[in-house]
């Protein structure tokens, strides 16, 4: 009976065994990831016992990764995306074009033809969304200054894919003319045009309006399958009618909900079903991977590594230090951008299906794959150490001693200004924010500040939270200031915690999370025209 049910097989069995391998390897304090893959080689086609269904694993990571884009663009705005371009793009431009310039000398090194070399070469210079994230969200980086350059560069890197794909198939076919070539670049280009410009203009009034409309009915199961259904559906139709990648179908969806006023609700609704696909997405790979390639090709898959993870390591490094980034900043980059994923998979089966690839070469790039992910958190781990220190070296000796002082978390508009006031009146103040340049200024100015993500325990207690009185949470995105209102509220309870918000639901959400008060920018200004107005009429001149 069980052969009539592939889906549920696959699911059971990937989920089962990565749960039983994925404990394994945290007991023996390797990252889960290394259990999860393992888990899809155990029930993979070329390992004896239970054989999953690759193809349907595969689908069920594409949702993973559509989630998991989806909850990035909850986080993340059009501003902040523009903040990074002047990295972003050429970064990632650079890093392509190198690692791709690597792959294919490998690949005539081996033998292949230019077209297999060059696609080979291609496949090895994109990151995989899952693996970045799931780092970046694992160590609490994703919403600091070197988590959204990555995200950007990741961005334009998916966009890169997407012309990519367009032109592989056009290469491929016979007698291929440039003019044929540049029209299917420019249709493309239409068509990403359009569903940007279609999201920007329509699904901002669209998908808010609806989210609400769901949550006016008072049912909790709705609400998610809204939120789901909006997340996998602009995805899935981005794809069908745009040609755009599932990937960034999902991100723009979520850039889109964040405008409305339960996108924290939403974030929250979504993230177990998030993760559950993510270790889905390991499991997949696990599966496409023959272990024999690492015995009967062990110089090859070596090279193929050292281009993922050494070369590209490497590439995004010196890019992001000649863009006068710090060196902490660089390594956190370069760290997660050292590995390849989901789009590597896509060029090796469109290879295939076009009889560009041969086989050892799609063997090289999934072998390839699955080590730089097993190294991938290794790495990673010593990034964010170096980074930390560097972090911490910075701190160190401004660490604050007074005692009660406020805390100003973020020197953005409002943070600014509230320090600002405050320094004015000669109330002791210690800012912490993630900006080193803000941070340098302030320092320069002989201010007190910190540089470092404020919901982590080591930078708050750098900024002398167990003797504040007050800390002010300045940071915009309320999702990321109630992970800062809790933190605090757990290391100083009896600190007021005041928050800024934007939305009456911002109020409830902050307040349940342990602020003293919210204060929203509407409310106040309405405050205030009302005491004017009521004011004796000659007091108002």
């Amino acid at each position: 009976m069980l052969h009539h049910a592939p889906l549920l097989t696959t699911i059971a069995a990937g989920l089962g065994a990565a749960f039983i391998l994925g404990l394994i390897a945290q007991k023996l304090r390797l990252s889960p990831i290394v259990g999860y893959l393992a888990a899809g080689m155990a029930i993979g086609p070329f390992t004896p016992g239970f054989v999953g269904d690759p193809e349907i694993a595969m689908q069920l990571s594409e949702i993973g990764v559509i989630l998991l884009m989806f909850g990035v663009g909850l986080h993340f705005s059009f501003k902040e995306l523009l903040a990074v371009r002047k990295v972003a793009l050429p970064g990632a431009l650079i890093q392509m074009l190198v690692a791709s310039a690597a792959g294919t000398g490998l690949g005539l090194f081996l033998g292949w033809s230019l077209g297999a070399a060059l696609l080979f070469g291609l496949a090895l210079s994109v990151a995989s969304t899952v693996v970045m994230l799931r780092a970046l969200e694992d160590r609490q980086l994703l919403d600091t200054r070197a988590g959204h350059i990555a995200i950007g560069w990741l961005i334009v890197e998916d966009l890169a894919m997407v012309i990519a794909l367009v032109i592989i198939p056009v290469v491929a076919a016979d007698a291929v003319g440039p003019l044929e070539l540049t029209k299917e670049l420019a249709i493309t280009g239409l068509k990403v045009g359009a569903f940007v410009a279609l999201m920007v203009v329509v699904g901002r009034r669209v998908i808010p309006w609806l989210l609400a409309k769901v949550a006016d009915t008072g049912s909790r199961e709705l609400f998610t399958l809204a939120v789901l259904a909006l997340g996998i559906g602009v995805a899935v139709g981005a794809a069908w009618m745009f040609d755009v990648s599932f990937a960034l179908g999902a991100f723009f969806a979520g850039m889109i909900l964040r405008e409305s006023e339960l996108s924290q609700r939403a974030a929250e609704d979504s993230l177990p079903l998030r993760d559950a696909f993510a270790v889905l997405f390991f499991v997949s790979v696990g599966m496409l991977v023959d272990p024999a390639v690492f015995i009967e090709q062990p110089l090859a898959l070596l090279a193929t590594v050292l281009v993922i993870v050494g070369g590209k390591f490497a590439i995004a490094y010196l890019v992001v230090r000649v863009l006068k980034y710090s060196r902490r900043m660089s390594l956190v980059v370069a760290a997660s951008l050292a590995q390849i994923g989901e789009f590597s998979f896509i060029l090796v089966t469109l290879g295939t299906e076009y009889e560009i690839l041969p086989g050892d070469a799609g063997d090289l790039v999934l072998a390839g794959a699955i080590v730089s992910i097993v190294i991938n958190p290794f790495l990673f781990a010593w990034a964010s150490r170096a980074y930390r220190a560097s972090e911490a070296d910075d701190a160190a000796p401004r660490e604050y001693e007074g005692r009660g002082h406020v805390i100003v978390v973020g020197f953005g508009r409002v943070g600014s200004r509230v320090a600002a006031g405050l320094w004015e009146r000669d109330i002791p103040v210690v800012v912490v924010d993630d900006n080193e340049n803000r941070v340098k200024v302030m320092r320069d100015e002989g201010r007190e500040a910190i540089l470092g993500n404020g919901v982590r325990s080591k930078v708050l207690h750098a900024a002398g939270i167990d003797e504040a009185r007050m800390v002010v949470v300045a940071i915009p995105d309320p999702l990321n200031a109630g992970a800062v209102v809790s933190k605090a509220r757990a290391l100083r309870p009896e600190a007021v915690i005041l928050a800024r918000g934007h939305r009456d639901v911002d109020i409830a959400y902050l307040t349940e999370l342990g602020a003293s008060q919210v204060l929203v920018g509407v409310h106040e200004v309405a405050d205030l025209i009302v005491q004017q107005a009521a004011l004796p009429h000659d007091a108002t001149h």
